[in-house]
């Protein structure tokens, strides 16, 4: 550990280089922008797709159909679905986008019975309303209750319409739910929708059913009784967990939100070899100060340790600038990754800033091992010879 008291001569020695300094502050502040939202990026899909031993809620669809616009299905199917042995609700759901490939800008409108979002029991029952009022959409058939993530993404508040393929709406609430699901979408009638959309089959036509199991460790028995029941129908489904279902749905993203796992490897190889190239660059300049420092009594295992408090100030340093823009810019802007109208809401704590600071300053100590190792281990006589 460094006393206190040295932290003002490492600060005078980065200052000392100053243009050094900033500039390896500024590459390593990039290198960890991008990491922190690399791994804000995984977190959400790690969410949004991991299955767990409590998840009771199947999605049922259109068999060999993807997108939302190509599904359609009876509404009629949801009392045949509660009818099955351990399903506990099935809910219609009416699903319109405006852009049915990958995109960081998706409206997503999602229809659902009146009794069952607002009733006792209903979907409303697990959502926080941050302004607005549920009574307010129950008395207007083209009000909408928006998602957070949604309402900040586009910067709307109470009162406010908007229109997405070709359905106009007033927004009546915005809304907070756990489900990552519910934070980029738009919930209206379902019969209102039904009518408004221009495609999509009309009145006593869903794209899917939401269904809640009281068993969750038989979700895929259940799933594969909906399909039964429906095979031989002229429209058959195919049911899977949610979770899986939006996995299959945003397979792309999915797969390319792995593939940034490499870049944030190599963003924290970029800060370690800025922050080591400037300790080195900092160690040589001052060989013969070092020898000096020695001379007058400073131990070599201090000057060891004042050389990592140096590469410690210069990962904390950036990486502080860097995670802190990007956790403002993700809460700020509050992407959406949404493909065939499954939507994986970005969101960023303030506890992703502290592991961005570990992260930072761990790598900033690192970089400045082998430096003050060296520094550490050098005779003074050796030291004064240098040019």
């Amino acid at each position: 550990m460094i006393a206190p008291r040295f932290v003002p001569v490492i600060v005078k020695q980065l200052w000392r280089h100053r243009v050094r300094s900033l500039l390896t502050i500024g590459g390593v502040a990039i290198a960890m922008f991008l990491f922190v939202a690399v791994q804000t990026l995984q977190d959400a899909v790690r969410r949004a797709t991991e299955t767990t031993s409590g998840d009771t809620t199947l999605i049922v669809y259109r068999e060999n159909r993807f997108c939302p616009a190509a599904s359609r299905l009876p509404e009629y199917y949801a009392d045949r679905i509660e009818r099955i042995p351990g399903v506990t609700s099935a809910v219609p759901v009416k699903i319109i986008v405006n852009n049915c490939r990958a995109s960081l800008d998706v409206i997503t409108y999602r229809g659902v019975p009146v009794e069952d979002l607002a009733g006792p029991g209903g979907w409303a029952q697990r959502w926080q309303l941050v302004s607005g009022s549920l009574d307010e959409w129950l008395r207007r058939s083209d009000a909408a209750l928006v998602g957070e993530s949604l309402a900040t993404r586009r910067r709307l508040k109470v009162g406010d319409s908007f229109d997405a393929s070709g359905v106009t709406v007033s927004v009546a609430g915005i809304i907070r739910s756990p489900e990552p699901q519910d934070q980029a979408v738009a919930y209206v009638h379902l019969d209102f929708l039904q009518q408004a959309a221009s495609k999509g089959g009309g009145l006593g036509v869903v794209t899917q059913f939401t269904v809640r199991v009281a068993d969750p460790t038989k979700l895929n028995e259940i799933a594969a009784a909906i399909d039964d029941e429906f095979r031989d129908e002229a429209d058959p489904t195919t049911t899977r967990p949610e979770k899986a279902f939006v996995a299959q749905a945003s397979s792309d993203i999915v797969e390319i939100v792995g593939f940034t796992r490499w870049l944030g490897l190599g963003c924290l190889a970029a800060v370690l070899t800025l922050v080591a190239n400037a300790i080195v660059l900092s160690v040589h300049d001052r060989i013969k100060e070092h020898a000096v420092l020695q001379a007058i009594g400073f131990r070599p295992g201090l000057i060891a340790r004042m050389i990592l408090g140096e590469g410690l100030l210069l990962g904390v340093a950036g990486g502080g600038v860097g995670a802190g823009l990007a956790v403002g810019l993700i809460r700020t802007s509050a992407p959406s990754l949404s493909q065939e109208g499954m939507s994986i809401a970005v969101g960023a704590s303030w506890s992703v800033l502290g592991v961005g600071l570990a992260v930072s300053a761990g790598v900033g100590i690192v970089a400045g091992l082998v430096p003050a190792w060296l520094a550490g281990h050098r005779e003074i006589a050796s030291s004064f010879r240098a040019v």
